[in-house]
């Protein structure tokens, strides 16, 4: 028994390091001003300072993080309005809409750039701001509909009728019985759109205007011609990246966690 423990961590310890392992030596390597990974120039906050100061740095991360917002936002209202109306639609009518939300999540992403780069050039407002925020929204909403909707079949239906049926508005019961209960699937909706428009490449490529950069694109460009002095000024970047979202991923498993040992105790009193 306890050689079979051993083992099952020892291989749980290899997967972590493999997945970790990278991001790790990117993040030893933000605190030197090298060049080249691999290299130690002494312990420096200089990539920290650099990625705060250069202009261009500045303004590409800013517009991210801009865009990831309002992409997350109405992907969010959207997502979780569609993973409703399929959820109360009638049974026929609830699988097919479900299986077209779903078209786009297994579709591949350069089928959905190049759709969207035709249709905003017949409309004549190709690579604009607009048609880079719609492209994200069309690419992150069937990504919330896929968190909401499970919350939606956990929740006990006949709640929506009872707040009805004790004088609650259609509204009021939306917002004060069924809202609360779906909070995590609409939450973990806003995190997932957020994170997949950060990271996207190709929509932005065939969306974006032209001298409107985000990460992805800043650093692709980065890489294939120019600006190549700023490129470690990004090991900066992932480490404060990866921090932030541990520090979502840690404060929301807490509150998780609280939630649940709060259940445990109420339910005890209640059997007592």
């Amino acid at each position: 028994m306890k050689t079979k423990k051993i083992v099952s961590y020892a291989f749980l310890a290899l997967v972590l390091l493999f997945v970790y392992a990278p991001i790790l030596v990117l993040i030893i390597f933000s605190f030197t001003d090298a060049h080249i990974i691999g290299q130690w120039h002494g312990f420096s906050f200089d990539l920290y300072v650099r990625l705060f100061t250069v202009e261009r740095l500045r303004n590409m991360i800013v517009n991210t993080v801009v865009l990831a917002a309002l992409a997350g936002a109405i992907s969010t209202v959207l997502g979780t309005l569609g993973a409703m109306g399929i959820f109360y639609a009638k049974k026929g009518w609830s699988k097919s809409l479900q299986g077209a939300s779903n078209i786009n999540v297994i579709n591949a992403e350069i089928v959905i750039a190049v759709s969207l780069a035709l249709v905003f050039s017949m409309l004549a407002f190709n690579r604009t701001y607009y048609s880079l925020l719609i492209g994200h929204v069309a690419f992150c909403t069937p990504f919330v509909v896929l968190s909401v909707i499970p919350k939606l079949k956990q929740m006990d239906p006949s709640l929506y009728e009872a707040a009805l049926d004790l004088g609650a508005t259609p509204a009021k019961a939306l917002f004060k019985v069924v809202l609360p209960e779906i909070l995590p699937g609409i939450v973990s909706g806003f995190m997932l759109a957020l994170t997949l428009s950060l990271d996207d490449y190709i929509i932005t490529s065939f969306t974006k205007p032209a001298e409107f950069d985000t990460i992805s694109t800043y650093v692709y460009n980065a890489v294939k011609n120019t600006a190549k002095s700023e490129l470690p000024a990004f090991r900066a970047l992932a480490a404060v990246i990866f921090a932030v979202i541990a520090a979502v991923v840690v404060v929301l498993n807490i509150r998780a966690n609280r939630k649940t040992n709060k259940k445990i105790i109420e339910n005890k009193e209640i059997k007592r």
